[in-house]
Formats: C-alpha cells, sequence, structure tokens
C-alpha cells in the first residue's frame, strides 16, 4: 500500500487492488495554501467537519465518505471518540480517530486529536504500524503531547502532520519541534512512501513526507 501526503491532515492511500481513500480532505483558503485536491477516491474518511478537514466535496469519484465505524470494499473502519480540545469539547467539540488495515498493515489516524489518550482510547486503536500524527499545537496536540501519544501507541512509523509550514500559516508549531532530540527520523524528498505488512521497521521511525500539493 502507498501513502501520499496530500498536505495539511489530507492523505492519499492506495491499496494494491487500487483501493483510494482520502483522508480529511481541506479547503484551501488565505491561511491555508496548499493546492486544491484533484484527487479521486472510493472513500473519504472525516475526522470532524471543520473546513480544513471535511470538504468531501472536492474529492472526485463520488467517495463513500466515513466518519465512523463502517466496512467498504473489504475494509474495515473503527472510529474512536475523541476531542478536539483538552477540555472534552468545550472549545472545538468533537473529533474522531479513525483506525483501519490495508493490504495488512493498520493506520492510525488522528485527525485534530487535542488531548492524549485515555487508556481506553489507546486500547481500542491497537497495534498500529502507521500512526498519522498532527504534532502542531494550539488546534491540536502539541509536539510534547504528540510524543506521549507516540510512547502510548507504539507505532512502527508515525507520519507527522498538522503542522505550520510555508503552505500553512495557521498559529502553530513547524515539525521541527517534534523531531527535536529523536532518533530515526527521515525527511525523504518525496510526498509519498510504500509499505508491506511484515516489513515495517522494528522500532518507531519518524517519516516527514513533503506536501504533494
Amino acid at each position: 500500500m502507498k501513502i501520499k501526503w496530500l498536505g495539511h491532515a489530507s492523505f492519499l492511500i492506495t491499496s494494491d487492488s487500487g483501493v483510494r481513500i482520502i483522508t480529511d480532505p481541506y479547503e484551501p483558503n488565505d491561511k491555508l495554501l496548499y493546492g486544491t485536491i484533484n484527487e479521486s477516491a472510493d472513500i473519504a474518511t472525516v475526522s470532524h467537519d471543520h473546513f480544513d478537514h471535511g470538504n468531501v466535496a472536492a474529492v472526485k469519484g463520488a467517495p463513500q465518505v466515513v466518519k465512523g465505524d463502517a466496512e467498504i470494499k473489504g475494509i474495515k473502519f473503527k472510529g474512536i471518540a475523541t476531542f478536539h480540545d483538552s477540555s472534552g469539547g468545550k472549545e472545538r467539540g468533537s473529533n474522531t480517530v479513525l483506525c483501519f488495515e490495508v493490504d495488512g498493515v493498520e493506520v492510525c489516524h488522528l485527525g485534530d486529536l487535542g488531548h492524549e489518550l485515555t487508556a481506553e482510547q489507546a486500547a481500542q486503536a491497537g497495534a498500529v504500524d502507521v500512526l498519522l500524527l498532527p504534532v502542531g499545537g494550539f488546534y491540536t496536540i502539541d509536539a510534547a503531547v504528540a510524543g506521549r501519544v507516540v510512547e502510548q501507541l507504539k507505532p512502527r512509523v508515525v507520519i507527522p502532520m498538522h503542522f505550520k509550514n510555508s503552505k500553512c500559516d495557521f498559529p502553530i508549531a513547524g515539525v521541527e519541534e517534534f523531531l527535536r532530540g529523536k532518533s530515526d527520523t527521515s525527511q525523504p524528498d518525496a510526498s509519498e512512501v510504500e509499505f508491506r505488512a511484515g516489513e515495517m521497521p522494528p522500532t518507531t521511525q519518524i517519516i516527514v513526507l513533503k506536501p504533494a500539493l
């Protein structure tokens, strides 16, 4: 399976058989300067309905929308109820973590998670091969809490998302703060990476992709 970072919290995940999943499609604006999503997909996942995560209309191909537990094209999605802030949703509402398996690789997309996971939420996530992790803070968990979430879930691979860069002018931190002091990190000159079940790294590896858009 392949994972391509489109930008922000949006990824295109393609199975070996050609099933295409787009996570949290965004709507560009004057602060979110990633290019317009032009991809087609069979499935679009949405962690919450804010403009930078729920722009399903941008996804071509009339995708089926997943916001919680579902099974589409042989892929089972598990939704885990969380919050968009550390105040039980009082500031920014709810957020759904979505976990699913593609070609034997367990993927977990945290959406705009705003707090450390409870033991129950971590147990619901189960084994995680690839963790799509917000790290920018302010709207989501920051670098320190993101590090603790990694310790909770113990993924094989972490792909950071939702951080400040030349295409995101939100009042959030860049990825550098999350990477500081961590070993086994890579920043390939690529927006896409391929994974195969049984060939995942033995210890957690952090891969910072370049946005495709």
